[in-house]
């Protein structure tokens, strides 16, 4: 045999032991099939994986519920019957209480950025960690963590300072964002997601706790609350992206961190796409005057966020894991210049 057909048998085997070797990983989401992150992730993020594998891993991507409910997917996760899952952790709050603080830390970040930086950098993925294991008996990986927009608040009536939050009905989930609500003097209400444009609508609630601007936007609840406040002063929803453990075990380490780079470059992106997306349509909505966008004042956001700090203290009283994950949290904050010490 010359080396020249040597050469390319040999290249041959090669490919096809890649092949052999290649590993899709099925991962679902808390996005419904039609938003905007699923389209955006599905188009321009899941072809990346492959690249930076050499197509070793290729990642599915299936909606909500897909598989098994969204508050599930941890066990599911650590029973193999899902390979990962890529969800909002506030679903897990009730699983254990630090989820509560690690999934929204309602008032506390400015931007996505500074909060995936907290995740990434600032110890958020070991407390992200902790609280997985202390679920599922250390079967899951967090890989990655962090929120990709900060949520605007629709309002049929003008809210132009934290003064101006006392008496207002607010659409809220229950819990910590509930609490943060009604301690700055607001009225929170608890009805369901797909229920918000009639409650705006009928002036049940003044405001509600919905989605980012784009996706308010698409869903038309700015027709019926023309005073949207964005940037948002309250929610920012952290993701959680996770992996079986026994999967993770037999990954490469090279391909271990080409997933969290992938993770994390993609969340960046898609951050950043939302931001760009959200500021378009609020001053296409300014220009064309039928909507008033109100941008807070510092002062105002400084004031919501000491009140909403003595709820997050409040509620890491839950457990010990919980109070862990604020003081991680407070002392990030604190070295971004967001608290004083």
């Amino acid at each position: 045999m010359n080396f020249a057909k040597a050469a390319l048998i040999g290249g041959c085997a090669s490919v096809i032991a890649t092949i052999a070797h290649a590993e899709t990983l099925n991962i679902q989401t808390s996005f419904n099939a039609g938003d905007f992150s699923t389209q955006y992730l599905t188009e321009s993020w899941l072809p990346k994986i492959k690249e930076m594998t050499d197509g070793r891993i290729e990642i599915v991507l299936t909606p909500n519920g897909s598989v098994v409910p969204a508050r599930e997917t941890p066990e599911a996760v650590a029973a193999g019957v899902l390979d990962g899952d890529f969800t909002s952790v506030n679903y897990f709050a009730g699983l254990e209480p630090a989820y509560a603080i690690m999934g929204d830390l309602i008032s506390g970040y400015d931007t996505p950025e500074q909060m995936i930086g907290f995740c990434k950098d600032g110890g958020g993925e070991a407390m992200m960690q902790k609280a997985a294991d202390s679920v599922t008996g250390g079967e899951v990986q967090v890989v990655a963590c962090g929120p990709y927009s900060r949520e605007a608040l629709p309002a049929r009536t003008p809210i132009r300072s934290f003064e101006e939050l006392a008496g207002k009905k607010i659409r809220s989930p229950e819990g910590l964002a509930a609490a943060v609500f009604q301690a700055a003097g607001a009225s929170p209400v608890s009805i369901p997601f797909s229920e918000v444009f009639g409650a705006l609508e009928k002036g049940i609630v003044d405001a509600a706790d919905a989605s980012a601007y784009v996706n308010n936007d698409a869903t038309g609840l700015h027709d019926v609350a023309p005073y949207p406040l964005y940037p948002g002063i309250h929610s920012m929803p952290s993701m959680q992206f996770t992996i079986n453990k026994e999967n993770w075990e037999a990954m490469s380490a090279e391909d271990q961190t080409a997933l969290k780079t992938w993770w994390y470059d993609a969340m960046y992106a898609m951050a950043a796409e939302v931001t760009k997306l959200d500021k378009e349509l609020a001053a296409r909505d300014a220009a064309a005057g039928k909507i008033e966008v109100i941008d807070w004042p510092q002062e105002s956001r400084d004031k919501l966020r000491e009140v909403a700090r003595e709820q997050w203290q409040e509620y890491a009283t839950k457990s010990e894991l919980a109070q862990e994950a604020l003081d991680a949290n407070i002392k990030y904050m604190t070295e971004i210049g967001l608290f004083k010490n």
